[in-house]
């Protein structure tokens, strides 16, 4: 396979950037598909917010930012960037170490227009249909919509890598009793700004970043914010330098009357049920009879989250994983991808491919873990970064970096409110600089 491939890339988000550029670099022909008129992914702010708060009409208007005004982000510039990219300061932007989504988003453009990727996308161009050609693994038609056109495009790929991200398709919470609730629902996807929960009660399901940002920002409007989680250790509780936030065991059930009963023998009479609940994996253009489905949000069967034994390596996935540090996933599973796709890297046959997916929903079997936490690399994000490492002959990930990271975790927990802006900048500092002394 030392001969150049011709690639589809479906999405110009932080996964499909960093993949075309690995592409380019090998000298493959690269070919991005961005449905958005610009590049960013979910970095791309929209201030919009689609007609169903909760995300289940099938014919609403699909808007794919979850982004709301006031995000920043909840790793330090210097994990939220690739190992060979850093993600500077700009005079004119937000120079926190922690700084709001826009300078994520300049910092996309930066690398795009750094290694000259955005001739490569074909932006305001939907896919609608990937399918193989006559059953042949390296064939593949990518049927598209470009806005403005009466007609569908259709190219034909040797390799088509999946880079959309999952935060756009809704996951909801199961809660008993919810389709009789009176009350408003929204998910977070939906959400932009505190004003319109002004003097309401407010429950929030989930205990994620988003949750802890959102329950803080509407807390500020609202009568109570009642914050559920599923950890079973939690009863009620205030929290501390919060006046109107409780915490809470998870909801158990919803009445008619807006009643809103916890696991923790607590109840309150709520307006709005907010699900911070997270995002599906949805592949609607992916046609393979069957081979690659989507069950209780587990893509699969997927040989290391990226490639369908059955498919491999023609089609792949780039950025399923969660709990994890997406910059890094991405850049060390593009990279295996290439090698992989260039004929420097040899996957192991189908049949030890999926002895290999197997064994790993084994293991979770014995864990006592759902299907759902398929995908969720913590606590083997080490692991499986140097498997990923080993692969693709890259050196280890500075110590520095994983430092970096476990501390930010340790902080966030400990002091949601103030970690970011306390951050010891210095500190660290002084840390990347001994590391990069000879």
């Amino acid at each position: 396979m030392g001969q150049a491939v011709k690639v589809a890339v479906i999405g110009a988000g932080v996964a499909g950037l960093y993949t075309a550029r690995e592409l380019q670099r090998e000298g493959h022909q690269v070919v991005v598909f961005e449905r958005n008129h610009r590049l960013g992914g979910v970095w791309l702010y929209d201030p919009r917010t689609e007609s169903d708060p909760i995300g289940i009409d099938p014919t609403r208007e699909i808007i794919h930012s979850s982004l709301y005004p006031n995000m920043r982000t909840n790793l330090p510039r210097q994990v939220m960037c690739f190992t060979d990219y850093p993600f500077p300061r700009r005079e004119t932007g937000d120079p926190r170490t922690f700084p709001v989504h826009e300078e994520v988003l300049w910092f996309l453009n930066k690398f795009a227009e750094d290694f000259e990727l955005t001739e490569l996308i074909r932006f305001n161009t939907e896919v609608v249909r990937v399918e193989r050609v006559d059953k042949k693994k390296d064939k593949w038609v990518v049927e598209s919509n470009t806005r403005g056109s009466d007609s569908l495009g259709q190219e034909v790929f040797q390799a088509v890598v999946i880079c959309v991200g999952h935060c756009t398709e809704p996951r909801l919470a199961e809660v008993p009793g919810i389709e009789k609730w009176p009350g408003y629902q929204i998910h977070s996807h939906n959400y932009r700004v505190p004003e319109p929960f002004q003097g309401q009660v407010v429950v929030m399901i989930g205990l994620g970043p988003s949750s802890f940002d959102m329950s803080r920002e509407i807390a500020k409007v609202a009568k109570e914010v009642h914050v559920a989680t599923r950890n079973p250790d939690v009863r009620v509780l205030k929290l501390e330098n919060h006046d109107n936030i409780w915490l809470h065991y998870m909801v158990e059930r919803v009445h008619g009357d807006r009643l809103v009963a916890f696991k923790d023998g607590s109840s309150v009479y709520a307006d709005v049920i907010f699900h911070c609940t997270g995002y599906k994996y949805h592949y609607p253009f992916l046609e393979t009879n069957g081979i690659v489905t989507v069950v209780d949000n587990c893509v699969g069967p997927l040989y290391k989250h990226v490639f369908p034994p059955a498919l491999a390596p023609w089609l792949s996935f780039i950025g399923i994983p969660q709990k994890a540090v997406i910059f890094q996933t991405v850049e060390l599973q593009s990279k295996w991808v290439v090698c992989v796709l260039s004929g420097k890297v040899l996957l192991p046959d189908e049949k030890e491919m999926m002895t290999d997916v197997e064994r790993y929903y084994q293991k979770m079997g014995d864990r006592g873990l759902p299907k759902r936490y398929t995908h969720h690399l913590y606590p083997n994000e080490a692991e499986y970064f140097d498997w990923l490492r080993e692969q693709t002959g890259m050196p280890p990930f500075e110590e520095w970096r994983k430092q970096m990271v476990a501390e930010c975790l340790i902080n966030s927990r400990a002091n949601y409110d103030k970690y970011r802006d306390e951050w010891n900048d210095s500190y660290w500092d002084g840390i990347i600089k001994a590391a990069s002394v000879p």
